[in-house]
């Protein structure tokens, strides 16, 4: 019963993590990083100005990348939550993983919003705005927790937790 509350827990968190970086993400693609990259004006103003231009920050597609990440976050707590015989760090690594491949999605689902920024005027499509940095450290850091849980040896029946380590 303790491997099936340490999981659940794990998977609350784990979900709670995700959501959490995909929100910021969207929050630093929609809006922090126009209004960095455009001082002076509004996000109407800096949005009817990239649509004189046909441009757009692509805000469904954008929404659609990072909710990707949100739904397989909930799909594996739903996992987690009906498994009858969990293993919680598989979970824990699995969460970790889509921690780390927040990077490359937050790389992709700004593409768009920073060449249409730079399309409509004339500046880098870089970030502008620094939130993409916590982003980045986040997965970095979980990239490091990956790595190291996964090839953390575990002795005897039980880990150095009390969870019983991986078959062998």
């Amino acid at each position: 019963m303790a491997d099936r509350s340490l999981t659940r827990r794990i998977a609350a968190l784990g979900t709670l993590a995700v959501v959490a970086y995909a929100a910021l993400a969207a929050v630093q693609i929609l809006v922090l990083n126009p209004l960095a990259a455009v001082p002076g004006r509004t996000l109407p103003q800096i949005e009817a100005e990239m649509a004189r231009w046909g441009e757009s920050l692509g805000t469904p597609r954008v929404l659609g990348l990072l909710g990707f990440g949100v739904a397989l976050a909930v799909g594996l707590l739903v996992t987690a939550w009906l498994d009858k015989d969990p293993a919680p760090w598989d979970y824990a690594l699995g969460y970790l993983a889509m921690l780390v491949l927040g990077a490359p999605a937050y790389f992709v689902a700004s593409f768009g919003a920073g060449m249409a920024l730079a399309d409509s005027f004339g500046i880098s499509g870089g970030d502008h705005a620094p939130w993409a940095l916590p982003l980045y450290i986040a997965s970095a850091l979980a990239l490091v927790a990956l790595v190291t849980l996964a090839v953390w040896p575990r002795r005897g029946a039980e880990g150095a937790a009390g969870v019983p380590s991986a078959p062998r």
